[in-house]
């Protein structure tokens, strides 16, 4: 009946989606008419309220849980006080009424509140305790409550209880300190300390202190070992006590706080280490202690320096540590450390501590902390030397410089290794463990180099006196033969002894592992090894500078010294020859992979953080003052190391191989004791692809140089800068010295990246020796071409080359501008002033002057000579010029010649020229001056280019350079060399090319056996001057600042000698010297001259000395008239005869006859074959009675047809010998 009835009563529930809401949150559970609202919320809104409901549910549970919490703390806090109050009363009332008891005192009429008891009781004698346990009873009970000093009550107390104390310690003689006693009154020292720490803060206190710090000092007599465990908490209170004695009037004293402070040392116990540990790190980094104390010598009686020493060490990691760099109190703390550490040695040891080395614990230890502190301490000694401001630089109190610059003496320097036990290293004793001596080698290797570091400017005598020392020899007494070791050969034996020594040297490919990251694993061994071997190689180093030929050629036994006590010491330390053979091949193999795997090296990656990293002793960005500007911390920043030997700078690290490496080279090219082919690298490289992988290399080095061109700076300007007394402020300067630190940086980067995409190159140009010469000859002459057609656009030739610059502008440009191209490389020469017409005319091309040029001769009628240039004219202009302009015989002559005739810069023109404007009353600001001085200069640069042009034609001139000069070339010879990896070193060697007599007279200073301040010498030279008047006047130089106040010794006469070769080699020729290869520079890049050292090069300018291979030249010799050979290939019987006399000749005659057609005596680098133009030969008559003659522009020989061989032979000889030479016009005469 009712079709729709289910059964079910329950009405059902009525959806209406027309009033949704589009916000879920409108349903908020805040809003109380929305959740009054039962339809306003869709399920969205409705998961909303209930994360809200939840939320606040929580945090109602968690307000209540705080809420208990804060209750609970309160209960806590007041139960606590509450107790602590009934505490103190018990303890107030049974002491006040022990003490009234026992004096008799009526407590009705006694102080009434808390505080006037205490004070009574405190005037009051207090008799002592009657027993031991009322006594301990009462100090349980005390420091229950007072173990923090809240209040001045709590002081009284203290102050009351250790006097009562100490009386019944007294009365009572059976009172014991152990089992509970200990540790009460340890809690009580602890409670005092606090008390002590906080009495600045009320004049109660400070009347409290000298009562307390009699306690304390009483405790650490009672119960010493329990005292030093609290002794870093001990020492931050003596601090404390001691920066604020001048604030508690006179009490107490500073005898008081010094008896304090060793009063926990005195006692010598099982902690005794960790009281030196908490002196040294709580105490002895409070700057100026001796303002405080009056003077250090109550500490340094007591302190014992050999306790003091170990206990630093123990916190090595933390003392080691890289600072930050804004860290200038943890600095100044280590510094003052530092410096009381070495003022205790030098007390224990009154008068001895300048004139023995100190112990090898010691050294470790101020190793340490210079390491740590070492930028900020270079920079504060650098401060007056380099005109810094002094409010704004670092400064360093004296105490601490002084102390600091004590290590620098020559006795204990000299001494360090008098101390330690030598015994004979090798491989079977590393591999034993029995390692002792290389770890005494390490501690003093890194001594030596912290102190390189701090004082860079004294490193020839730290060098000098380490180089003096010896160690004695395991076996042998003094006196005996053989019984010291010289530094060098220590060293030498403990590098050579070192695991990475024998990888290195036995397998060439395994080199790199060592130089990266190590895989997991100590590397502390390893960094050991690389920290002698470095010091080794700066002792070395300086050793080569001032050992002759004789005496490193002497080498005595190979380990102990000589027992001929009249040899020199530089003899004694001479190497034996097959240990330089050995230590050639470790320097080769290191060199070729620090150059070839450069990329692999350069790599940015994870850096291991190492407790005292290598980088430390060169790097200057750890440590910086915070008065330091930014700006130069950041120009610091960018510093590339060599990973796997610990922060090493990569760039030191390569200078100071290769340099040893190319100075082992030089001594073999002088006089050889290596094998043949000994330097040869070959096997490493395809020889086959190598030329063109070296020229490809090239082209994408000039690439990358493009884009870096034009930041070049103007050397020449650079270089010549006369001092200006006032060049602005201080800041000025600075900002100076950052923009030379980013533009050093900057160059440093570029010659990174250009050595990554180049290591051949990199390897031709600083270690040349490792590929042959021809190999490197035909590289050389590659590289001069591929410029040649990349300049003149492919057209070498230079008539090509003048008719494509003519077409060019035909098509791009009005034809004036081939003119004007043109007429720059034509030049009209006056025959008697060559140079001076052809300054005056080219100076101007700049390295334009690499593009052909064309010569036009004038008489000295003034009449233009007829002919056309074919090249033979340039030929005979750069053979004239160069005659002209190396001249030695006139006052004005810009080169000097040694005995043997060769030739380098005369190092007294600018001196010279300096002179004479100085009299005719110019001043170094002028611009007279200046003109004149750089005129000079750019003449040196004029003929360093005219050089660099016979070098990039091929034309070879007969003109020898003294070796030294030549060692120049490449090394500093413009930006593109590598001024760290291969800079030029001044030796006593180098010396005997430029003065045999100077040089003979420093071999004889340096081995006199006499006292040499006989000769009363000091660190000055003399320079005598030649005026144009033909007097003579003598300027002083000083070698060294205040040289005039120091004499020479027997101690730093290698010093002194060291120092001349510097200043006559080096620093006196600077600015000529400079200007010259800045002009070869501008023409033969100095990377290519690199490639040769100073003979080879000598060669390439003059041509191989080697004999004259007659058939070479016949099989390149060109014919003309009627020597030109005809269908038959028949040569002319004239033409026979003379190659028969050739053959006949002697190598001299042959030299003569060469150099009389072609103006040298020696034929090409590569043969006849590179002669430019030809060698050739030309009939010129049938009389028999002429002579034959040339025209060495062209290499000419005109030869009559004579018919029989010694009318040949006896023309030939006297034509060359009388030097007759008909000058014929050096063209080719159109007939």
């Amino acid at each position: 009946m009712f079709q729709s009835f289910t059964g079910n009563s329950r009405r059902p529930r009525q959806v209406n989606l027309s009033g949704r809401a589009t916000n879920p949150f409108v349903a908020f559970p805040g809003n109380p008419q929305t959740r009054q609202t039962p339809h306003v919320a869709n399920p969205e809104s409705a998961v909303a309220i209930a994360q809200r409901e939840r939320a606040l549910r929580q945090h109602e549970r968690d307000r209540q849980t705080a809420s208990r919490t804060v209750q609970r703390v309160w209960r806590g806090y007041q139960s606590r006080k509450r107790t602590y109050k009934g505490w103190k009363s018990e303890w107030d009332t049974f002491e006040w009424n022990r003490v009234t008891s026992a004096l008799g005192l009526d407590d009705d009429r006694g102080p009434m509140t808390e505080l006037e008891r205490l004070e009574c009781l405190a005037r009051l004698s207090a008799p002592p305790y009657p027993t031991a346990e009322q006594c301990l009873d009462q100090l349980r009970l005390l420091v229950q409550f007072v173990g923090l000093v809240r209040n001045k009550e709590d002081v009284l107390r203290l102050v009351y209880f250790c006097n009562v104390f100490e009386e019944t310690f007294h009365f009572l003689p059976t009172i014991a300190t152990e089992n509970d006693w200990t540790e009460l009154l340890k809690r009580l020292a602890v409670a005092i300390l606090h008390a002590l720490g906080s009495s600045r803060d009320s004049p109660t206190h400070d009347a409290a202190v000298l009562p307390l710090l009699r306690t304390i000092v009483f405790l650490v007599d009672l119960i010493p070992k329990k005292m030093a465990t609290i002794a870093q908490q001990y020492y931050e209170t003596m601090a404390l006590l001691t920066k604020n004695i001048g604030l508690f009037g006179g009490t107490p004293s500073p005898e008081h706080v010094t008896n304090a402070v060793l009063a926990l040392l005195r006692p010598i116990t099982s902690e005794t280490m960790a009281a030196y540990e908490a002196l040294a790190m709580s105490y002895l980094t409070i700057p100026n202690l001796p303002a405080y104390l009056g003077e250090l010598d109550g500490l340094a009686h007591k302190i014992n320096y050999k306790l003091l020493a170990p206990a630093i060490e123990s916190c090595i990691p933390m003392t080691k540590e890289r600072l930050s760099t804004d860290d200038v109190e943890g600095i100044e703390g280590r510094l003052w450390l530092l410096a009381y550490l070495i003022f205790f040695h030098r007390y224990a040891l009154p008068g001895q501590a300048n004139l023995q080395a100190p112990d090898l614990a010691f050294l470790n230890v101020v190793s340490g902390l210079l390491n740590s502190t070492s930028i900020y301490l270079t920079r504060c000694f650098e401060v007056d030397e380099n005109g810094l401001d002094p409010v704004r630089a670092p400064c360093l109190d004296q105490f601490v410089a002084d102390q600091v610059s004590s290590l620098v003496n020559q006795s204990s320097i000299t001494g360090l290794l008098s101390r330690i036990r030598t015994f004979h290293l090798s491989h079977t004793d590393v591999s034993n463990n029995e390692y002792n001596a290389s770890k005494e080698a390490k501690i003093l290797a890194t001594y030596a180099l912290n102190l390189l570091r701090v004082f860079p400017r004294r490193g020839d005598d730290i060098r000098m006196w380490l180089y003096l020392g010896s160690a004695p020899s395991a076996g042998l007494t003094a006196g005996e033969p053989g019984a010291k070791i010289p530094a060098i050969k220590y060293f030498w034996q403990a590098s050579k002894s070192s695991q990475i020594f024998h990888t290195i040297s036995k397998d060439s490919t395994q080199v790199l592992p060592l130089l990266q990251l190590p895989q997991g694993g100590d590397t502390e061994d390893q960094e050991q090894e690389w920290t002698i071997i470095l010091l080794f190689f700066e002792l070395y180093t300086f050793l080569l500078k001032v050992m002759d030929d004789e005496e490193f050629f002497s080498s005595a036994s190979p380990y102990a010294a000589s027992p001929n006590v009249l040899s020199s010491w530089t003899k004694e330390s001479a190497l034996p020859l097959q240990d330089i053979k050995d230590m050639t091949i470790f320097l080769k193999n290191l060199a070729f992979t620090l150059y070839w795997n450069i990329a692999d090296l350069t790599k940015k990656g994870p850096v291991l953080s190492s407790a005292v990293d290598l980088r430390s002793y060169f790097n200057n960005t750890t440590q910086v003052s915070g008065s330091i500007d930014r700006t130069e911390v950041e120009a610091k920043k960018e510093i590339n190391d060599l990973p796997g030997v610990i922060g090493i700078p990569l760039d030191y690290f390569k200078g100071l191989v290769t340099g040893l490496l190319r100075m082992l080279h030089e001594r073999d090219s002088r006089r050889k004791f290596l094998p043949q082919n000994h330097w040869l690298m070959t096997d490493r490289f395809d020889m086959e692809g190598f030329i063109p992988a070296v020229v490809a290399e090239e082209e994408k080095r000039h690439e990358f140089q493009d884009d870096d061109e034009e930041s070049e700076p103007d050397l020449l300007d650079a270089e010549y800068r006369e001092p200006s007394p006032l060049v602005g402020n201080s800041h000025a300067r600075r900002l100076i010295q950052i923009q030379a630190m980013r533009n050093s940086q900057r160059r440093q980067a570029h010659n990174n990246a250009l050595a990554a995409i180049a290591p051949r190159l990199e390897i031709l140009r600083n270690m040349p020796f490792f590929i042959p010469f021809a190999t490197r000859v035909q590289i050389f002459r590659q590289f001069i071409f591929r410029d040649q057609q990349r300049r003149r656009k492919g057209f070498v030739d230079p008539e090509s080359w003048r008719l494509s610059v003519a077409q060019n502008a035909m098509i791009n440009g009005p034809p004036e501008g081939a003119a004007d191209i043109l007429a720059r490389h034509h030049a009209d020469i006056r025959r008697e002033s060559v140079f001076e017409d052809a300054f005056s005319q080219y100076y101007g091309l700049g390295d334009g002057l690499k593009e052909p040029i064309q010569i036009s001769f004038i008489d000295q009628f003034g009449a233009m000579e007829a002919g056309i240039d074919g090249g033979g004219v340039t030929k005979e202009f750069l053979t004239s010029i160069t005659s002209q302009a190396f001249k030695t015989d006139d006052y004005e002559s810009m080169f000097a010649e040694n005995d043997h005739h060769l030739l380098y810069p005369s190092p007294i023109a600018v001196d010279q020229l300096k002179k004479v404007l100085s009299e005719a009353g110019l001043t170094n600001s002028s611009p007279e001056w200046q003109d004149d001085v750089r005129g000079l200069l750019r003449r040196y640069e004029f003929l360093g280019r005219i050089i660099g042009k016979c070098l990039y034609e091929g034309i070879l001139v007969d003109v020898d350079f003294a070796p030294f000069f030549l060692l120049k070339w490449a090394l500093t010879g413009g930006s593109r060399s590598a001024v760290k990896e291969s800079s030029y070193r001044a030796n006593l060697n180098d010396l005997k090319d430029l003065d045999e007599g100077l040089y003979q007279g420093l071999l004889q200073l340096k081995n006199y056996p006499g006292n040499v301040e006989d000769f009363g010498l000091d660190f000055t030279i003399n320079n005598k001057i030649r005026m144009p008047s033909g007097a003579n006047r003598t300027v002083t130089a000083e070698l060294k600042p205040n040289g005039s106040q120091t004499a020479v010794t027997n101690k730093n006469r290698l010093v002194y000698i060291s120092y001349v070769a510097r200043y006559r080699l080096q620093l006196q020729p600077a600015l000529q010297t400079n200007a010259f290869l800045q002009g070869l520079g501008q023409i033969v890049q100095p990377a290519w001259l690199s490639m040769f050292n100073q003979s080879e090069l000598q060669t390439l300018v003059s041509g191989d000395k080697a004999d004259i291979d007659v058939e070479d030249l016949r099989r390149n010799t060109l014919y003309g008239g009627v020597y030109v050979i005809g269908d038959d290939n028949l040569e002319h019987p004239t033409i026979a005869l003379f190659w028969q006399v050739m053959h006949e000749m002697t190598n001299e005659e042959r030299q003569k006859v060469i150099r009389f057609v072609t103006s040298t005596p020696r034929a090409p680098l590569l043969g006849f074959s590179h002669l430019r133009p030809n060698f050739s030969i030309r009939d010129s008559s049938e009389d028999q009675e002429r002579l034959p003659s040339t025209s060495t522009c062209v290499n000419l020989l005109k030869l009559p047809r004579y018919s029989d061989a010694d009318t040949l032979r006896s023309k030939l000889l006297f034509s060359f010998n009388a030097s007759i030479v008909f000058i014929f016009t050096c063209a080719l005469l159109l007939k």
